[in-house]
């Protein structure tokens, strides 16, 4: 995890050959909340970014590195002060290519916050 205490899992379910649920609970404390805005926290873009790579991670047990991001699309502000529980629901293919798709769209209750297609690339460590 690169920002230590950000966010946990409090659920994973796979729901399809290649479709996962997860649910996580944004640390609404944490220290990029008082920058990004002080009295009204926002989630920062590239930390969702980052928290669907993390994800897709622990499921492919691969280490991987963003090689495209396409259809990034921020639907509605996420505050963790009103929100901080999210529902991220990921589409993860690969590729004879050593590549991972991944298709997202993560929610709060029952609004879209977030629509996402990107492909990474399988490192070998």
């Amino acid at each position: 995890m690169v920002l230590k205490d950000f966010y946990k899992v409090l659920s994973e379910e796979k729901t399809g050959d290649s479709k996962h649920t997860i649910t996580i609970l944004v640390n609404k404390n944490h220290e990029v909340f008082k920058g990004h805005f002080p009295g009204n926290p926002i989630m920062p873009g590239v930390c969702m970014i980052q928290i669907i790579k993390e994800l897709t991670e622990k499921i492919t047990e691969k280490t991987l590195m963003i090689q495209t991001l396409a259809n990034v699309k921020f639907m509605a502000l996420i505050n963790p002060e009103t929100n901080p529980e999210l529902r991220l629901e990921l589409d993860i293919t690969s590729t004879e290519e050593n590549l991972v798709k991944v298709k997202n769209t993560t929610y709060f209750n029952d609004t879209v916050a977030l629509k996402l297609s990107n492909v990474y690339k399988k490192l070998e460590l």
